[in-house]
Formats: structure tokens, sequence, C-alpha cells
């Protein structure tokens, strides 16, 4: 079995009601770290901070780590996470304590909300290396290998605009810009991941001692685990091949620990469009 943990996208006001309640040492431990208090920003959000995305990280690691406390059933044989996610699961297999999650996410979440001008586009009914055949010779980078249907593109606002109707004569079904103030997952995040970086040094952090398939890589953590790491800020999220890579080693169970489904319906097309899958 996979537990799989998502990404930044999947918050929603409300999420993490009953959790806070049963989990209360948890929840007070990383308000402390926050600074606020994170349930009412979860369960409340009067003040319209949860799509932010310097409080959406913290509040979605604590929800998804509480989800995965509650679930109370056997430890799989991987983990995984999406972009924000990879975080989970990366804390789910001991390569930190709670309180040092809470803390690096605060610290990312911080670094990436000062980016400014930048975008992202999610590309849907195209498949990815048609993407990037279209974009070969343009400043916008993938930012997210999704599924064989979508595919999210990141850059600075001005060239995601002059890529659109390159992809849609591409015959690209749909291009959505989508809500964000940063070109995630890009080259223009290099300034976040050295300051990110001088932070991971400052962190305690180990090999996982249940394996984790990286973002990066789309293999399990070997060896550093904060230049793996770092290398997702301004790479790929590569979901579908760390996806093909757990198929191949066996895995047929995979179960999204977090708010929402959005993993699940990657992972189902993935499957669908997999010779090996099945």
């Amino acid at each position: 079995m996979v537990i799989v943990f998502p990404g930044q996208g999947s918050q929603h006001a409300g999420m993490g009601r009953e959790l806070f309640a049963k989990y209360p040492r948890q929840a007070e431990e990383a308000s402390s770290i926050l600074g606020y208090d994170l349930p009412a920003l979860c369960i409340e959000d009067r003040e319209r901070k949860l799509s932010r995305t310097e409080y959406t990280q913290p509040a979605l690691f604590v929800v998804n780590a509480l989800s995965y406390l509650d679930r109370g059933s056997p430890r799989p044989s991987h983990f995984a996470g999406h972009s924000l996610g990879e975080f989970n699961a990366l804390w789910a297999g001991g390569a930190f304590d709670f309180a040092t999650g809470v803390r690096l996410v605060r610290k990312r979440g911080e670094l990436m909300a000062r980016v400014r001008g930048g975008g992202m586009a999610a590309v849907i009914g195209l498949p990815p290396l048609q993407v990037r055949k279209v974009l070969a010779s343009s400043a916008v980078d993938v930012a997210n290998y999704n599924s064989y249907d979508q595919t999210v593109v990141s850059g600075l606002k001005e060239d995601i605009d002059a890529a659109i109707p390159l992809l849609e004569r591409a015959e690209a079904k749909h291009v959505v810009p989508l809500d964000v103030s940063a070109p995630f997952h890009s080259r223009h995040m290099k300034e976040t991941e050295v300051e990110l970086a001088a932070f991971l040094e400052t962190q305690p952090i180990a090999l996982p001692h249940t394996p984790v398939v990286a973002n990066a890589t789309a293999l399990p953590y070997e060896k550093d685990v904060r230049s793996t790491l770092l290398r997702q800020i301004c790479g790929s999220v590569r979901w579908i091949e760390s996806v093909e890579y757990l198929l191949r080693s066996g895995e047929k169970e995979f179960v999204e620990v977090g708010p929402g489904n959005v993993l699940t319906k990657l992972i189902r097309n993935i499957r669908e469009r997999t010779p090996f899958a099945n």
C-alpha cells in the first residue's frame, strides 16, 4: 500500500474541524510555532487568508499530518506526496518530527509567497511530451507532470499569456490559468531555492525509515535528503513517473490522505494509460 499526500490547491475552509478536536496537542504545538490560531484559520478563515501561500502551506501540512495520524492502520510500504505533500511524506516516513515539518513548510510558504509577477496554467487534453515540444523555445517551464491528460506549466505572466495560444493551436482541449501569484516549480524560483537551502541546513533531517518517492527524481530518497528535496523548488513534480515507479514495484493500492481526492483522480488516469499497471 502507498500513502499519498496532496499539495497546495486541496485546501478548503472547514478542513480539519474534527481532527483539531481529536488532536489538540498537535494543534496547539503548530499554532505556537506559526504564531496564530491554526484551527481558526482552517475552520473559519474569517480573514480569507487560507488561500494565501504563506498560510496555505502550513495549514495543509498540519491537516494532512493529522489525517494520517487518524488513520490508525498498518504502515504502508511507500509514501509519496505532491509538491507540498512531499513534506508530509517525509514526515510520515520518519525524516523529521512534526514540529520540524511545521517549521519547514512555514519557511517554504513565506519564501514562495514573496515571489511576484508569475503565473501558472493547467493544460488539459494534450500529452505531456507534446506540451514540452510546444514550450521548447519558450521561457515557460513544466511545473507538474500530473497525469497523461493534465500538465501544469509555469513562468512569468507575460510568457504564460504568450504560450496559451500556442498550446491551444496544438489542440489542447483547455488551457486554464491558475489563481496563483508565483511561477512555482520553475527557473524563476531560484532565489527561493537558495534561501530555503540555508534554512534546511539548520533543521534536523534524516533519511526516512520507509521509502519516500521524491518529486524531483521519481525514485525513493537516498543519501542527502536536503538536496533532493530542494530540487522540487525549481524543478518539475514528476508525478506520472513517480506513480509508474510504484506500479512497477508491485504496488496496487494507493490511499490519498488529506482533504479532497485530487491525487486519486490523477492516479486513476495514470493507471488507465500505463500498460503494466494491471
